[in-house]
């Protein structure tokens, strides 16, 4: 699979403050796909503004041409397969075909405790996850669903005339662990990572993550081989900002092609990179940026 850069622009702007121009910004610079959070909130963004990812890409979808959609990712925490197959089915129908759903199973932040539960566990939001993503798919892919399940039902449910895209909108699954790449091998059309969490920022080398990220594609290739598919039929995406290269990575071209290049070398197909938020974790420079978006995947192949 050809190497491809890709983008998330978290929902922090009013469309008619520059939520707008951020779109169209990264579908002239070239970008395979922008990606948007699918969160209530994150983390220092908590207490400023943050909109939702549907209408925002349903948005986006109106104001760009070419460029692929997503959210990188959705989870179970306050989402239902039966409402979310519907707005997914109508976004890829607005898009003109042009959504992928990045999902994962969700964590222990604002989305677990908004709706008035309690967080759930790791085994939980799995055993959760392990229902909804095939739910999900028949709902997408069936005319008419009935499911009686352990976290979740649905009664002659429909999400007619189905997705633009056949058989359904791609899955791009979010995992690290066994059950996880399973779920990618058997129902996903890409995998992904944002390396190895027991890593992450400040806990280990850039040579550390470059090796977890490797043992992780080797698991997923086990994965889809315990289920007859080809590793080879899945896209293996890296969402960057999470691992330690993160403070030096988009510090200039050169720095993002090091990067890179150490990534793709491991069977990583696309990148992506956080659009600039100023004052915040995501401060870049939008010079180096766009450089990075025009000129970087010239220099890697």
């Amino acid at each position: 699979m050809s190497q491809r850069l890709s983008t998330v622009i978290l929902p922090v702007r009013r469309w008619s403050e520059g939520g707008r121009e951020q779109w169209t910004r990264a579908e002239a610079l070239g970008f395979h796909t922008a990606y948007t959070y699918d969160h209530l909130t994150w983390r220092a963004f908590r207490d400023g503004p943050w909109f939702g990812a549907v209408p925002t890409l349903t948005a986006a979808a109106t104001a760009t041409e070419r460029l692929r959609l997503g959210t990188l990712v959705t989870s179970p925490n306050f989402r239902h397969p039966v409402t979310l197959a519907k707005e997914l089915m109508t976004l890829d129908d607005v898009s003109g075909g042009r959504l992928t759903l990045g999902i994962g199973a969700g964590g222990d932040g604002f989305d677990a405790t908004a709706l008035g539960q309690e967080p759930w566990t790791p085994r939980q939001r799995a055993d959760r996850f392990a229902e909804f993503v095939p739910l999900l798919d028949r709902l997408l892919t069936e005319e008419a669903v009935t499911h009686e399940g352990t976290h979740y039902s649905a009664q002659e449910a429909r999400a007619l005339p189905g997705c633009v895209q056949r058989p359904r909108v791609p899955f791009a699954v979010a995992a690290t662990g066994p059950r996880g790449m399973r779920l990618a091998a058997r129902h996903g059309q890409a995998w992904v990572t944002t390396g190895d969490p027991k890593i992450g920022r400040t806990g280990g080398t850039p040579e550390e993550s470059l090796l977890a990220v490797g043992a992780q594609v080797r698991r997923l290739g086990e994965a889809c081989e315990e289920d007859g598919r080809d590793v080879r039929d899945l896209d293996k995406v890296l969402l960057t900002g999470f691992t330690p290269e993160h403070g030096r990575m988009l510090g200039s071209l050169d720095a993002f092609v090091d990067f890179a290049g150490g990534y793709f070398a491991l069977g990583i197909d696309e990148i992506v990179i956080h659009a600039p938020i100023a004052d915040s974790e995501f401060a870049t420079d939008e010079a180096v940026f766009e450089k990075i978006a025009t000129d970087a995947l010239a220099q890697l192949t």
